[in-house]
């Protein structure tokens, strides 16, 4: 079975929130299919957006689990993010999550190193 994924955050302003998602994904959207949404290709047919709800924005929880998990940690310090938290689990998991200004939190998540 393969599975697609588009993944979906809520903002309350997209011009607003788009420089912090373009440091938190390391470039510019893949695509603006209208003028609501940014949407990022996080890996082959997965794809993470932000649409302008604001209503809703500042709710979302959103993990992406990533095999180069300390090289991404890395590069987001580089471009000037830092984890809001930065768990261990006991199964060696590692959780590190970020939060935008508006309070929502996308989190990467790999193997302890």
């Amino acid at each position: 079975m393969s599975v697609d994924l588009f993944a979906g955050i809520s903002v309350q302003d997209l011009k607003a929130a788009l420089p912090w998602y373009e440091r938190l994904f390391g470039g510019p959207p893949a695509f603006l299919p209208n003028d609501v949404e940014a949407v990022w290709e996080v890996a082959e047919h997965r794809f993470v957006y932000i649409e302008q709800r604001p209503g809703h924005a500042g709710h979302a929880l959103t993990t992406l689990f990533v095999e180069d998990l300390a090289q991404r940690v890395a590069g987001l310090a580089e471009r000037g993010l830092e984890p809001a938290e930065d768990e261990t689990y006991e199964n060696g998991v590692r959780k590190v999550t970020y939060r935008d200004p508006e309070g929502n939190e996308i989190g990467f998540g790999g193997a302890s190193q």
